[in-house]
């Protein structure tokens, strides 16, 4: 169905497969993303999962040819359920890493949003470039730019759907890691490996807060904090933790 899935340990790998067509996203891929990142959730092996594309492109986002013919994708367009692209109407509770190759444009900028975490290619290149083609943003690409870039640079890039560059998606915090073309997926998978060998509840609950926060007041998020971060207290992992670093591990900027 145009995605395969991959299992190394504590961390999954999602491809999206139709080279032919850029990984552009019809409606069986759009299901069968949203699918296995379900899976990905419900797997309590899986800590951690890189989303990428295959043949040197992430994403050139819907597949316009389906769009133009009215069938199948058209279809998709409704406030309930899944997203347009998939998964993008959901909420994950563990970390996504996107490992961007060639294009990720139009929805395949708005699938790269999804994640936590965006490692990209030197030579890859981000884009509303569905500005040309009269075709929104309606798979959370005007709420989560924003939230990442800020509003301005978010509206820039938005109103403009001009080309974005590795240099300036990392300058904007867009793109948190560059890497050599052609390694941007063992470069995610092994940061994907790296943020799995944390303490899980810890990491879990403080990621959980950044996200709650942004609909919270203030006072109410930092007790939402708090609430969670009494909860890792009660697991007995903080104090797990405290006897290791007594032990003398993870001293001195170790991990």
């Amino acid at each position: 169905m145009g995605v395969i899935t991959e299992h190394d340990g504590p961390v999954t790998t999602i491809t999206i497969d139709r080279p032919e067509v850029r990984n552009a996203v019809d409606g069986p891929t759009a299901q069968a993303l949203a699918d296995a990142l379900r899976t990905f959730e419900s797997d309590d092996e899986a800590c951690v999962a890189v989303l990428t594309g295959s043949g040197g492109t992430f994403c050139a986002g819907a597949d316009l040819g389906a769009v133009a013919e009215g069938g199948e994708r058209a279809n998709r367009l409704s406030t309930d359920g899944d997203g347009p692209m998939g998964p993008s109407r959901m909420r994950l509770t563990k970390p996504l890493i996107a490992a961007i190759e060639g294009y990720a444009v139009a929805g395949g900028l708005e699938l790269a949003l999804l994640a936590d975490l965006r490692v990209m290619a030197t030579d890859a290149v981000l884009g509303v470039f569905c500005r040309r083609f009269g075709v929104p943003l309606i798979d959370g690409g005007t709420v989560r730019l924003p939230r990442i870039v800020g509003q301005g640079r978010a509206l820039d890039l938005i109103l403009t759907g001009r080309a974005v560059d590795a240099d300036e998606a990392f300058a904007i915090g867009l793109a948190n890691r560059i890497v050599e073309p052609g390694t941007s997926l063992r470069a995610a998978q092994d940061l994907a490996r790296e943020i799995a060998g944390f303490p899980q509840r810890c990491m879990l609950a403080d990621r959980a807060s950044v996200y709650a926060q942004w609909d919270l007041p203030f006072d109410e998020a930092l007790r939402t904090e708090f609430d969670g971060g009494l909860r890792v207290v009660a697991s007995g992992e903080t104090v797990a933790g405290a006897q290791k670093f007594r032990d003398g591990t993870g001293r001195h900027g170790a991990f």
